[in-house]
């Protein structure tokens, strides 16, 4: 009996991207003494990988602070020093994946419903640095991510909100279920998500106007946060099909 497990080409090539990307940003950025923010989702897992590599091989001496239980797990697996920001409110960097990237690295994230977090931890980093793969840039946002925008919010308030977003907004609006229970996805803070999809070509690549939504959507009382990341990242590393790493750098 052959037990060789069956590899797909096309995955294969997609984690050998991630991989890549996450590598390079690990090396490029970590230093001794740092306090590091570890994102969520499945590239972080291969920096989180080289980060312990790196502090076994080089005796590093850092801190990780996460920014949802799957990154907790991931640092405590590793055998990395976990810390929060009740102990490190400055973090030297934070490294985090994206779902969509356009071409001023305005991103989109939350597919893995911990954007709230998330944000918090980039915020409060001195540098926001992005790792993908090659699949995740856009020319706009809404191009390639057609799930929507995660909006974060109160539990109590999901119906309100959802019809506000229909009729004042002109959104498209889904309740995130689950998949191994009945009912809606619950973020880490007890929240639900709401996918919600816009008129996503007319906006084009326009920072601006996704600014404007995204502060409309923060005013309706309940909404918590959303997976708009607007002017944070300043650097991203895009694996690319054929092994090679793409930089992108706004000044």
């Amino acid at each position: 009996m052959n037990n060789t497990p069956i590899v797909i080409p096309g995955v294969a090539l997609i984690e050998e991207a991630k991989k890549k990307a996450a590598y390079t940003a690990i090396d490029v950025h970590v230093k001794n003494g740092m306090a590091v923010g570890i994102g969520s989702g499945t590239t972080i897992v291969y920096a989180v990988e080289r980060l312990a590599a790196r502090v076994k091989q080089e005796k590093l001496e850092i801190v990780c602070i996460p920014t949802s239980f799957q990154a907790s797990q991931l640092i405590n697996l590793h055998g990395l020093p976990l810390s929060d920001l009740s102990r490190h409110p400055e973090l030297d960097i934070a490294i985090d994946g994206a779902d969509e990237i356009d071409l001023n690295l305005n991103l989109i994230k939350g597919g893995g419903g911990c954007m709230l977090q998330e944000k918090i931890i980039a915020f409060n980093a001195k540098q926001f640095i992005v790792i993908a793969d090659y699949r995740k840039r856009s020319g706009f946002l809404g191009q390639q991510w057609k799930k929507g925008l995660p909006v974060e919010v109160v539990p109590s308030a999901f119906n309100p909100i959802k019809l506000y977003i229909e009729k004042k907004l002109k959104g498209i609006v889904v309740l995130r279920m689950a998949v191994a229970k009945a009912g809606p996805v619950v973020t880490d803070n007890g929240n639900f998500i709401l996918d919600v999809n816009f008129d996503w070509p007319n906006m084009g690549n326009n920072t601006l106007l996704y600014d404007q939504l995204d502060s409309a959507l923060l005013k309706i009382p309940g909404v918590v946060g959303t997976g708009f990341f607007l002017n944070i990242a300043k650097i991203a590393y895009l694996g690319r099909a054929d092994g090679g790493v793409d930089t992108l750098i706004v000044k």
